[in-house]
């Protein structure tokens, strides 16, 4: 897919401002931490490997034909509109729903595994920036700051005078087969090019989906529903 975009840019509108979203995946198996644009990437599964193909094009339509095209290495980036199948969101929404008497176990797997989280809100502010520069580029964009799972947990079910231990179930179905341990940017690169920096805390980030999934979840039982997206 990145391919057919690039190379319908170069023939039809070269002058286009192409942006690929990039990921901290690529990283994977850590050589250093924290990781900046000069690491090498070690990805360790399909999903990582395959933003490194994207990546290498992208690199290439630029160098090769001009093309303003940037790649930005995004770190994980939350909100509320996260997808169910990411952990942070699984958390948040089956919180609520164990709040709501819903439920009463939530199923995980490796609560060490850590990650460098932030939201979404102050990484699309990066991506706008990269396009309005006069020269593209390749940035990490992360908050420079990495949390266990299990914080993840401590926080979310503190918020609503919960504790995780209580109902956090370590289930060995959901350990990856090939775990990537520690993933933590750096985006000083971001902050003298662009201007870019994090603004807001991990506990502000837990806080809002928590506070979201909560409103969602009971507007849903009221509507004899309990599953879907906030924004359907």
């Amino acid at each position: 897919g990145t391919h057919h975009m690039l190379s319908t840019i170069k023939e039809v509108v070269p002058n286009c401002r192409f942006y690929f979203a990039a990921s901290s995946e690529m990283f994977g198996k850590v050589s250093e931490v924290p990781q900046n644009e000069n690491t090498p990437f070690h990805p360790r599964s399909s999903y990582g490997i395959s933003k490194v193909a994207g990546f290498h094009l992208t690199r290439n339509y630029r160098e090769a034909y001009g093309l303003h095209a940037s790649c930005g290495i995004l770190y994980n980036h939350e909100s509320p509109r996260r997808g169910f199948e990411f952990v942070t969101r699984k958390i948040s929404h089956q919180l609520a729903r164990i709040k709501l008497g819903l439920d009463n176990q939530l199923r995980l797997g490796n609560l060490e595994a850590k990650r460098d989280w932030g939201h979404a809100a102050d990484y699309v502010r990066a991506m706008w920036l990269m396009l309005k520069q006069e020269k593209p580029g390749d940035y990490v964009i992360s908050t420079g700051n990495s949390h266990t799972v299990r914080e993840f947990c401590q926080i979310a079910f503190s918020y609503v005078g919960l504790n995780y231990e209580d109902y956090v179930v370590i289930d060995e179905r959901f350990f990856r087969p090939t775990e990537v341990e520690v993933l933590q940017g750096d985006s000083s690169k971001a902050a003298r090019v662009l201007g870019w920096k994090y603004e807001r805390s991990f506990q502000s980030l837990v806080h809002d989906m928590v506070g979201s999934d909560l409103k969602f979840v009971s507007n849903k039982c009221h509507c004899g529903t309990t599953h879907g997206t906030p924004h359907d």
